[in-house]
């Protein structure tokens, strides 16, 4: 006769995909706290003024911050995206380790990132330091949070569009944390310095004030980690659908 024998009591075992939400939540709001009073800091206009004057900023079409920090890394971001995408389901290098979950959530999150940036920066009416009258422009200068406000210039400036290059794939850090943390801290750091290096290039050519790329940053890790919720609440999901193992049957 076959005896059906219980399984012993275990301890559940912390669900997949879940992660410390309070850190990520407290960066979230000091990072905000900081970039408000950096609003009311009128840093934004000196910095400006460190590489600008009244026949506007030398350095905007130089060789290396506009011809190879600008013009020459626009297909980058979009390449790698391309590449993360074929990854999904051709994973190469340390994506090997990920699940395919985790591989998609890499890819979307950089994608939804480029696309909240952009989006922003297609109705935003803030323009460009260039722009402003103190430089040889038309605008004068407007807070960004000024809604309604014009400045008397072209807009779409805010927030840094071509930062985001770089801020756009910090949702490397989530998509790895759990499996591979070192890898995820160097994800983080090397989006990090990629965004800030594209962010002072445009600093330095008068396209951009430094908040523009601070903001950037921001919207690019609220983004991620917005949907680092979302996909470890469906592996928490997938895990517990998964058929369990039949208790063993002993022979009697």
């Amino acid at each position: 006769m076959a005896l059906l024998l219980p399984t012993p009591t275990m301890t559940n075992p912390k669900p997949a995909g879940t992660s410390p939400r309070t850190p990520v939540l407290f960066i979230s709001l000091i990072g905000l706290f900081l970039l408000m009073a950096w609003d009311h800091s009128s840093l934004d206009l000196g910095m400006a003024r460190w590489f600008g004057s009244a026949t506007g900023f030398a350095l905007e079409n130089h060789w290396f911050w506009r011809g190879v920090l600008h013009d020459g890394l626009r297909p980058l971001p979009w390449l790698l995206e391309l590449g993360l995408l074929l990854a999904i389901v051709k994973p190469v290098g340390a994506l090997n380790q990920l699940t395919a979950l985790r591989r998609t959530q890499l890819a979307l999150t950089t994608l939804a990132a480029l696309l909240v940036v952009s989006n922003i920066k297609l109705h935003s009416r803030t323009s460009c330091p260039s722009s402003l009258q103190e430089f040889g422009g038309m605008a004068s200068y407007v807070s960004h949070w000024a809604w309604g406000i014009r400045d008397g210039g072209d807009g779409g400036c805010f927030p840094a569009g071509h930062a985001s290059a770089g801020f756009a794939f910090l949702g490397g850090f989530f998509a790895f944390r759990q499996r591979l943390p070192a890898t995820a801290t160097r994800w983080l750091a090397g989006a990090m310095m990629a965004g800030l290096l594209l962010g002072v290039a445009q600093q330095v050519r008068g396209a951009h004030y430094m908040s523009h790329t601070f903001w950037t940053a921001w919207f690019c890790w609220v983004t991620a980690a917005s949907l680092d919720r979302v996909f470890s609440q469906i592996e928490r999901w997938t895990s517990q659908r998964l058929p369990r193992d039949p208790a063993p049957a002993l022979d009697l």
